[in-house]
């Protein structure tokens, strides 16, 4: 009787344990599913972190490894656009060093076919003996030129004929032009400024203009012309503030809008000259060309005052 008790006993014994090891890897089962969802779950953005960051390295270590200088001098009506884009690609590209000097147009084509600098900045297009030397011409930029007077001038505009009058010193008292009796003080650039080049070819006036004051810099016309009275100058369209006022020129004013439609007559373009092609430049300089290409670049232009090549 007590061994058929012991072996009851035993035989219920490993009935538990049989039982419990069931639902023990039953358990284990149950709780391995979430585990490997979880797991699934965190490592695909771990994936998608990974291949963000391998896209972004080639264009970090394009930026790293971007070095070197560019040397620019010319026009001093570009010095605006020029000092803007040197301190924009100068942060954008933290290795290259941009420097820019004001000598105006014909010096900065002088300057490159010496070959002591990368680009020869010019306000006007160039001469064919100048492309004959090497230099290539890149347009970057369209320039209004605007005719300025001082603040007090009453005439409300000209026409074609009457400023080529008044700058060939044909028209000398504003009385002819519907202004009041006062002489008519001529002011403009000095030879060689491709504002000049640009305003006596465009009104085909070239060596006949007749001045009472020829200067050196866009500011310094600019200053003139607001501080005297009868004054009148011609100066780049972004330059233009409420020291002066800008003339509307055969009805129409100096703006963006006409002219690009063409329909205001003095505007020019605004080049930077290299000595052959963009493609034969340094990485450095043809950079500088792609950034000027690129939204960014036009946005640029823009913000200066200036009118983009489409």
């Amino acid at each position: 009787m007590k061994n058929r008790m012991s072996k009851l006993v035993a035989l219920l014994a490993v009935s538990a344990l049989v039982v419990g090891t069931l639902a023990g890897c039953g358990s284990k089962e149950e709780a391995a599913a979430p585990v490997e969802e979880t797991v699934v779950e965190e490592a695909a953005p771990a994936a998608e972190e990974t291949a963000t960051a391998e896209e972004a390295e080639p264009a970090a270590e394009e930026t790293a490894d971007l070095s070197g200088s560019i040397s620019m001098a010319g026009s001093t009506s570009m010095e605006k656009l020029a000092t803007a884009l040197s301190e924009v690609f100068m942060a954008k590209y933290p290795g290259v060093t941009v420097t820019a000097e004001f000598t105006g147009s014909s010096a900065g084509i002088e300057s490159l076919a010496a070959g002591s600098v990368d680009i020869g900045n010019s306000s006007r297009a160039l001469k064919d003996s100048e492309k004959e030397a090497g230099a290539v011409e890149n347009i970057v930029a369209i320039d209004g030129i605007a005719v300025v007077v001082d603040p007090a001038n009453t005439v409300a505009g000209l026409t074609k004929d009457q400023l080529i009058g008044i700058y060939k010193g044909e028209i000398k008292n504003w009385s002819e032009v519907g202004g009041t009796d006062a002489p008519i003080v001529v002011v403009g650039r000095e030879a060689g400024s491709g504002t000049r080049g640009a305003f006596e070819e465009l009104l085909e006036v070239e060596d006949a203009c007749v001045y009472a004051n020829e200067l050196d810099s866009t500011g310094a016309v600019m200053a003139k012309v607001a501080s005297t009275p009868g004054a009148i100058g011609y100066v780049s369209l972004d330059v233009v503030d409420d020291t002066v006022l800008a003339l509307p020129l055969d009805e129409v004013e100096p703006t963006e809008e006409n002219i690009k439609a063409g329909s205001y007559f003095l505007s020019r373009p605004f080049v930077m000259a290299t000595k052959g092609e963009v493609a034969t430049q340094s990485e450095a300089v043809q950079a500088l060309f792609e950034f000027l290409a690129s939204d960014e670049g036009k946005e640029l232009i823009k913000s200066v005052g200036l009118i983009t090549v489409d």
